[in-house]
């Protein structure tokens, strides 16, 4: 028992000591004397009490007042008064590589009436680091236009509000200022705001930026216009809207902007500008863009006099561009003017449904109905293959729109009463057959109206007309004809095969011949000799014949000397001869009774000459059909008795005569 009586007390001691110690070390917290700050942190201040009392406008201490004091308080022990501060400590502001963060001030001047973001303009407003610097400058209230770059920084967190895309750095905020700033922070995230605009070189795509701060556009505009473009003036290069202070001390208006971003990674505060990506414009090769600019000033049309479907205006000014954009990849911006794509090559229009050309400029277009003359009802396909020349196409544009509605709304119409006329004047054959003459004709006469629309016409194609759905006759008429065609066929056929048989006669003959030269030639050899020799024997035979003559010549001669010397002679006789036996005739009465004294003298002679009687022993007599009998029989005794008496009566008929004829030659009566 005296043990613990002697224990006690020495127990009771050290935990009296050990309170006193836990109460000092209490009391000593309590007056915040003594406060550590780790490196990676920083203390902000807040003075609880101050003899010059508390702060009238805003809630930080500039002045000494109580409140949040603008410093904050870097790594390591700080000493205080006791009983005055309150230390709250607060993570550094770190953003990551490739970031950005946003800045909410919390105190400050109020933003003006057509203000978004708080005003950076000084180097003191744009300060962050230095709370004391940026209040005293002016500086505004509210989300800023400068953003924090990649880094850590030591801000005061009850002034300055930090927006990342990881946390919200700020300290003592009110459920409604955090509500304020996660929203904010919303919507960073969905403008993409907490990374750079990055725009890739293989993407092809152009930013379009439309800002939200800074003054309207005027009335009338829609896009902005360029301004802080020129890299040799610092006080307004905005070097792409990175720095909004220098964007509006250009005369930056809010809103979308003609100016656009292009390849490249651009730190652009998302809540001052918010960028779009489109594609750039790709004019192809064998087209030109036509540019409808719907921004710029407004300058004098450059058409010309001629032309009265509109104005054409410089490029660059607000309307129609008179110079095409050639084939290339451009920079432009979409939401300021619009790009009209105009082949130049040569294209084809296609009136067939269901057929659409790489531009689709005709599938709106479909066959053409006809109406022939002899009253069949055939659509008729057709393709018309055209060029536009790229100084005409913004004449075109301006004139109709664009190439679709040309085609739609005039050459088709254009084409098809065309064709519709020309079907009316003739029989469905005629057509089937007439096809050269109207591709031809239509050629001919359409290319003078497509010039009317600053069109070149190249060339109509007319395709075969068909019937209707379900409608035989058309195919009825093209079987008959096919069924002429290959009539006419099957004759040329013929008349071609009749051609190879005498070809192949002739082919045979020459084989022939081919096959018998050995005996032709030895036969060709013998006719030339043979020729030669009758020519030899007809050169002798000529020598003779001309030897022959020539004999025969001079005994013809000698002939007829001798023959004229006989002639003469006989004459010479002949003559004498005549006048004796007409000196005779004369004496016998005249030359008709010396004449058949004559012949009876001769009678006589040759009578006596012959053995056969003078008449024959019997003569046949009577009539045709009767028996050959004695009855027909005239003894030759009885004739020879009438002969008889017949004789001595012309001698004396004769005797008489004589004188009286040789009185009438004598030239009596």
């Amino acid at each position: 028992m005296d043990v613990n009586h002697h224990l006690n007390p020495d127990l009771a001691n050290i935990a009296i000591w050990a309170g006193a110690v836990i109460a000092f070390l209490i009391l000593l917290r309590l007056a915040n004397i003594f406060r550590y700050i780790s490196n990676n942190q920083v203390g902000i201040v807040e003075k609880l009490w101050s003899t010059k009392g508390s702060i009238e406008d805003g809630f930080i201490a500039l002045n000494g007042e109580a409140g949040y004091e603008p410093e904050v308080l870097r790594g390591g022990l700080h000493v205080f008064f006791p009983f005055m501060y309150r230390i709250h400590k607060s993570d550094l502001v770190t953003v990551g590589q490739g970031k950005i963060a946003y800045v909410f001030a919390r105190d400050g001047a109020p933003l003006g009436a057509s203000q978004v973001l708080g005003a950076n303009d000084t180097d003191d407003k744009s300060d962050f680091q230095d709370a004391r610097k940026f209040l005293r400058a002016g500086g505004q209230k509210g989300p800023q236009r400068k953003i924090l770059r990649e880094g850590t920084y030591a801000i005061n967190t009850t002034q300055f509000a930090i927006i990342t895309d990881e946390r919200v750095y700020g300290h003592a905020l009110s459920a409604q200022e955090r509500a304020v700033l996660d929203s904010m922070q919303l919507t960073i995230s969905e403008r993409w705001g907490f990374t750079p605009v990055i725009l890739a070189a293989n993407q092809d795509l152009v930013g379009v930026v439309t800002v939200h701060d800074g003054p309207s556009l005027p009335p009338g505009e829609i896009i902005a216009p360029e301004v802080g473009i020129d890299l040799r003036d610092e006080a307004t290069f905005h070097n792409n809207f990175q720095e909004p202070e220098r964007f509006l001390k250009a005369g930056g208006y809010r809103g979308r902007q003609l100016q656009i971003i292009v390849e490249g990674t651009w730190y652009i505060n998302r809540l001052f500008a918010t960028v779009e990506s489109v594609p750039k414009t790709v004019i192809p090769v064998g087209n030109v863009g036509v540019v409808i600019f719907y921004t710029g000033p407004r300058t004098d049309d450059v058409s010309g006099e001629q032309y009265r479907h509109g104005e054409l205006v410089l490029n660059g000014s607000r309307g129609v561009w008179k110079d095409p954009l050639l084939p290339g990849k451009y920079a432009f911006n979409t939401y300021a003017g619009k790009i009209e794509i105009i082949p130049t090559v040569n294209f084809i229009l296609k009136w067939v449904r269901g057929e659409v050309g790489a531009m689709k400029l005709d599938e709106n277009l479909s066959e053409i109905s006809l109406i022939t003359k002899d009253a069949f009802e055939p659509t008729l396909p057709l393709s018309v293959v055209m060029h536009i020349d790229y100084k005409k196409a913004p004449m075109i544009i301006q004139r109709f729109g664009d190439v679709k509605k040309l085609v739609e709304q005039t050459l088709d119409p254009m084409v098809s009463a065309f064709f519709k006329n020309i079907a009316q004047k003739m029989t469905l054959i005629e057509l089937l057959q007439n096809r050269a003459a109207i591709q031809e004709e239509s050629a001919a006469e359409m290319k003078a109206k497509f010039e009317s629309y600053s069109l070149d016409l190249q060339e109509v194609l007319i395709g075969t007309p068909r019937a209707p759905a379900g409608d035989k006759t058309i195919e009825n008429i093209l079987i008959q004809l096919r069924s002429r065609q290959i009539a006419r066929e099957q004759v040329e056929t013929y008349q071609e095969q009749e051609r190879a048989a005498v070809q192949e006669r002739t082919l045979n003959e020459a084989k022939a011949t081919a096959a018998a030269q050995s005996a032709l030639t030895q036969s060709l050899i013998q006719v030339k000799v043979n020729e030669n020799e009758g020519a030899a024997a007809l050169a002798r035979a000529m020598k003779d014949a001309e030897t022959r003559k020539v004999t025969a010549a001079a005994v013809g001669e000698q002939s007829r000397l001798e023959g004229q010397g006989e002639a003469d002679r006989v004459l010479a006789v002949g003559a004498a001869t005549a006048q004796a036996t007409k000196l005779a005739v004369d004496a016998y009465g005249g030359p008709e009774f010396r004449l058949a004294e004559q012949n009876f003298a001769k009678f006589a002679e040759a009578l006596t000459r012959i053995n056969q009687p003078l008449v024959p022993q019997f003569l046949m007599s009577g009539g045709q059909g009767q028996e050959n009998n004695g009855a027909g029989l005239i003894p030759t005794a009885m004739l020879s008795s009438m002969f008889g008496q017949m004789m001595p009566d012309a001698l004396a008929r004769l005797k008489d005569e004589a004188p009286k004829q040789a009185h009438r030659n004598n030239g009596g009566g």
